[in-house]
């Protein structure tokens, strides 16, 4: 996700460009011309998960059933690849999709280089009064609205309930909590305590929230990464690998500790609701009841997890804005939030669908509603995604053990600056 000045430039360049031509078909607030009847097709890159695909890929055959003129032509693409690969399509405006499901640390920045077509008038006045606001806030650049919220979501601490009992302990409320409970399940059951996700930044966030810091200060303008806090959370993270209280690994986090808790390898992990379905697949899940969800430990000075989801948005460069964004409407609805919710365990960012039946019943959106509630929101800047990358790194060098906390949490910052080159 790393970009260089002079690709930078280029890219800015081809997305003013692409937006030109997009401003033609349609005007500059995305609303239609005519009155007539939708009709062409519209291309979605959707970014859902192995689990989640299946049920996106429905709910979109189920618009064209409701539009038989619009062709919904719907295609997958990894996570990990989808920020860099709808970037390099917006930007040559070859086989560039119509509508896009971005992660909301990437809203910023693509709107920022022009891709994204501003969310219609009608749509973001409804996205402010009736969706969640923090929801609502990641989808705005510079006082517009670029994207319509989809999902949004927090991290939890997942635990295994018979492994926990067993082993004679509560699901820890502290970091310190943490290795005190992984001993005990160690001496009782032989297993791990905890499986600690090293290979994303985001796993990192509340770490740093834990020990009262945060990567910048996007107010001031500052990097504070390498903070006391920032290298505080970088010790933390390490500690609970050299305690013995968690495993990690440098490569593929994400399957490594999806199979090592659904088997029960660990008896906990850090995650998000759209981990809910895969974990039930599990052998240690097939009865769902064992299944626990508990805040994420604190750090030394609070409790905190970040802000995450994803929204929709359309392609500036749309030859079918009318559709697409009409597309964007239908996937956000309450009917189909409700719908994705009953299917996934995915929580709405509509504040009324909280009050349906297949929403208000699902227990893991009851916990993590009021996660959601207390998550630390992030800097929506442009360079968010950029952060990331550099922060990966040394966040994988630091719980491994590659590097020191603080020369981790040193050479994020000097990452950071060469980013953010006006920032102290």
């Amino acid at each position: 996700m790393r970009r260089g000045i002079a690709a930078t430039a280029l890219v800015a360049t081809l997305a003013l460009a692409a937006t030109a031509c997009g401003d033609s078909d349609s005007g500059d607030s995305g609303e239609k011309k005519s009155s007539g009847e939708l009709s062409g097709t519209v291309t979605w890159w959707d970014t859902s998960n192995d689990t989640e695909k299946a049920t996106f890929k429905k709910i979109a055959e189920d618009f064209h059933a409701q539009h038989p003129k619009v062709t919904v032509k719907y295609v997958n693409v990894p996570y990990g690849d989808a920020q860099n690969k709808i970037k390099n399509a917006f930007s040559s405006g070859s086989d560039a999709p119509d509508v896009i499901r971005a992660d909301v640390g990437w809203v910023a920045d693509f709107a920022s280089l022009g891709y994204l077509d501003k969310v219609p008038d009608a749509k973001a006045k409804e996205v402010d009064s009736a969706f969640l606001k923090q929801a609502a806030a990641s989808g705005k650049y510079d006082g517009q609205m670029y994207a319509v919220p989809q999902v949004i979501d927090t991290l939890g601490l997942f635990y295994n309930k018979k492994m926990l009992k067993d082993a004679g302990v509560e699901p820890p409320k502290t970091l310190e909590e943490v290795k005190t409970a992984a001993a005990a399940i160690k001496s009782k059951t032989g297993k791990t305590g905890l499986y600690l996700r090293g290979d994303d930044s985001y796993w990192f966030l509340p770490f740093i929230y834990g020990e009262g810091g945060d990567l910048v200060d996007a107010k001031n303008k500052k990097v504070t990464v390498d903070s006391p806090a920032g290298v505080k959370a970088f010790k933390a993270a390490r500690d609970l690998v050299t305690s013995g209280a968690a495993i990690t690994n440098a490569t593929d986090g994400w399957n490594n500790m999806e199979t090592a808790f659904k088997s029960g390898k660990v008896a906990m992990m850090v995650n998000g609701p759209w981990a809910v379905a895969d974990a039930y697949a599990g052998d240690e899940f097939k009865d769902k009841a064992n299944l626990g969800i508990a805040a994420v430990p604190a750090g030394s000075a609070a409790q905190g997890a970040p802000q995450g989801g994803h929204d929709l948005a359309v392609y500036a460069g749309s030859k079918n804005r009318d559709a697409s964004h009409a597309f964007v409407d239908y996937l956000t609805s309450q009917t189909v939030q409700v719908q994705t919710t009953k299917a996934l365990s995915l929580l709405p960012t509509r504040t009324a669908a909280y009050d349906q039946p297949d929403v208000k019943s699902n227990e893991m959106v009851q916990f993590f509603k009021p996660a959601v509630d207390k998550a630390v929101e992030r800097a929506w800047i442009p360079e968010n995604g950029a952060l990331f990358e550099p922060l990966k790194l040394q966040f994988t060098k630091a719980v491994t053990g590659a590097s020191s906390p603080e020369d981790a949490a040193k050479a994020s910052a000097t990452a950071f600056h060469k980013i953010l080159k006006d920032w102290k």
